[in-house]
């Protein structure tokens, strides 16, 4: 790779540009949220709802419908991330949706869809969560779903599997769905869809539905006792069955959040409305209309072609937007940062003691969701992220937020020294091995990055470490370093988001950036860089044996990781760095924006990914004024947390 020098006047231009665009997409009270897209089963379980409850809105399906064919892949089936592999369990809803929106089945890319998914084992092979919609709509027998059983919700606190035992998603999910699986009702399907053609044999003649998700002997216990389960639910007590549904309305009712929805994403939010259908609501009934308005608020439309987003982003997208704009140092940039802030400190929960308690009984909250309203579910990573905004920007004028911030942030650090996302020591693996985890996303145990932001946070604003909070999250993290010198991104994409995540977070704690740690990742990353200087990694790096840190293709916000990272480790002047800031003020577009069609984030790996449009207009901006500071300072040390 040879060495490329940035033109000064064209760097300033190319941050002018993006500060520019960034800016005038802020909203009137101060907030940014861009676009969240997923792979094509959230607008195709749209599709399928609308079916389901037998509404069906002939112009929106046939605008969604629209963006499932344009996502199909060209072996047939549909991806979960840009330029993946065909994914059964997606292929089948896309189809399936695509059939109930009227495509003919000998219509070519209906056929091309059909000839892959039948290639790959066909509908049998799909996850627990899309058979589960088949068993909805009768395609498949009830006894291809795994047994969970909604007395589940009368269980103690100190059973083994106790709904604070798994993650809040799966929480979220579950606890609605424990209904529907307790009263199997049958959607309306008023066209009478099916689609047994996707089956190599008939799904009653399959007997053996349900295999655990590893070889362990615990998943063979687990799927033994999923077995006796099956005998045994006939024949639970009636009055058990009733208390337990009404307690799982209950607790569905006291999260619904209004039209941002149970738990602020589509899966909890389509379940609490069918929980509320099967069990006779109308549907101008409070719970029920709420549930409903909460899902068209995750619809995009655009022009002919549209789709439903997994959940919505505006907290975590105008903390880090903010960011990004502090980077520049412009002056004329204050009111739209401050305003932005301003709507941020409205948003700290402060009265609601979410689920989280649970492992933390008497702290008091003062986190921040990621949705515009979540206040049973904070996150430590959203609260880490605008609280560094906060302190960064003015930390008199916020300190109260900042410090309940910080008191939030150290009463959830879990007993290893890391966090997890949403809660404390959510770390029941056993869990894992229960036939119903076959997506590998039951649980939310402490990972590098959320480890790293919250490092970040607490170190910026003064924590040392010899403070006993920090001293533990740097030994979790030096833990947590891969052989190869990287770390694990369990939210993006992937070991170079969670390499960037750490890095920065040894900056703050003061770890020298000659430590044996912070050489090994900084060579790392060096070795990943492309030709064209830039950086990229495939969602396939979540798989075993998949690569680590590459990618055929560069995009603009892994190389502005890869950027930010190493000039966190004290390396503005190392020609990788020269050569990053070129490839990204080469690659910016005449609108100030970057081109970027590949999805660096993830929900959960191996099963749901995510782009995040905002990540092409903040991040490069964030790493080229970086840079610009640094070069041009008197210190090219990173004073900042992030």
């Amino acid at each position: 790779m040879l060495r490329r020098r940035v033109d000064a006047t064209r760097l300033d231009e190319a941050i002018a540009q993006a500060s520019e665009s960034l800016v005038a997409l802020q909203h009137p009270d101060g907030h940014w949220v861009f676009e969240l897209e997923a792979d094509v089963t959230i607008p195709s379980e749209f599709i399928l709802l609308q079916h389901y409850f037998g509404r069906v809105e002939p112009e929106l399906q046939a605008r969604i419908a629209k963006y499932i064919r344009a996502t199909q892949g060209a072996d047939g089936g549909w991806p979960l991330f840009h330029g993946g592999a065909l994914d059964i369990s997606a292929s089948v809803k896309a189809y399936f949706a695509l059939k109930a929106a009227g495509d003919p089945v000998d219509a070519p890319h209906m056929a091309r869809a059909r000839a892959a998914i039948l290639a790959g084992g066909g509908a049998r092979r799909c996850n627990v969560f899309t058979r589960i919609l088949l068993a909805l709509f009768g395609e498949v027998p009830w006894r291809a779903v795994p047994v969970m059983p909604v007395e589940i919700m009368l269980l103690p606190n100190w059973s083994p599997f106790h709904i604070a035992k798994v993650s809040y998603w799966s929480r979220t999910v579950l606890v609605p769905l424990l209904v529907l699986m307790a009263l199997r009702p049958r959607a309306r399907n008023p066209l009478g869809i099916t689609v047994r053609e996707l089956f190599l044999e008939p799904p009653e003649a399959v007997r053996d539905w349900i295999g655990g998700p590893t070889s362990s002997p615990l998943s063979v216990a687990f799927g033994m006792l999923d077995r006796l389960l099956r005998v045994a639910e006939p024949f639970f007590p009636a009055d058990a069955r009733r208390r337990a549904i009404d307690k799982a309305v209950a607790f569905v009712t006291e999260r619904l959040n209004g039209e941002d929805g149970l738990g602020g994403i589509f899966p909890a939010i389509a379940n609490s409305a069918m929980m509320f259908d099967c069990l006779g609501y109308a549907p101008d009934h409070p719970g029920y209309a709420s549930a409903l308005a909460s899902l068209r608020k995750l619809l995009v439309l655009d022009g002919e072609r549209s789709y439903c987003q997994p959940c919505l982003s505006p907290v975590w997208d105008t903390a880090l937007a903010c960011h990004a704009l502090m980077e520049v140092e412009d002056i004329r940039l204050e009111a739209t940062i401050r305003r932005a802030l301003d709507w941020l400190e409205t948003k700290q929960v402060l009265e609601v003691v979410g689920d989280w308690a649970s492992a933390r009984p008497g702290l008091r909250p003062g986190g921040w969701a990621f949705q515009f309203e979540n206040p049973y579910y904070p996150d430590l990573d959203d609260t880490a992220a605008v609280a560094l905004a906060l302190d960064r920007f003015g930390s008199s004028r916020y300190r109260v937020a900042i410090d309940r911030a910080a008191e939030w942030v150290i009463g959830m650090q879990s007993r290893g020294g890391g966090w997890g996302s949403f809660d404390a020591d959510n770390t029941h693996f056993y869990l894992n091995h229960i036939p119903f985890a076959d997506h590998g996303a039951l649980l939310d145990p402490p990972t590098a990055d959320v480890s790293g932001r919250c490092l970040s946070f607490l170190t910026q604003i003064g924590y040392g470490r010899d403070h006993p909070a920090v001293a533990a999250a740097i030994d979790y993290l030096r833990a947590e370093q891969e052989p190869d010198g990287s770390w694990f991104g369990r939210w993006g994409t992937n070991y170079i988001y969670g390499t960037w995540s750490v890095l920065t977070a040894f900056n703050s704690a003061g770890l020298p950036a000659d430590s044996p740690e912070v050489r090994r990742a900084v060579d790392w990353l060096v070795a990943r860089q492309h030709k064209d200087g830039g950086w990229g990694e495939g969602g396939e790096s979540y798989w075993t044996g998949g690569p680590h840190g590459e990618a055929p293709y560069s995009t603009s916000s892994q190389t502005a990781w890869a950027l930010l990272a190493l000039m966190a480790a004290g390396e503005v002047g190392n020609p990788a760095v020269a050569r990053g800031i070129a490839y990204l003020v080469e690659s910016q577009d005449e609108d100030g924006n970057w081109d970027e069609p590949w999805y660096t984030a993830v929900g959960f790996p191996r099963v749901f990914y995510l782009r995040y449009h905002g990540y092409r207009a903040f991040f490069p901006l964030w790493a080229l004024a970086r840079f610009r500071r640094l070069s041009r300072g008197n210190s090219r040390q990173v004073p900042f947390g992030i």
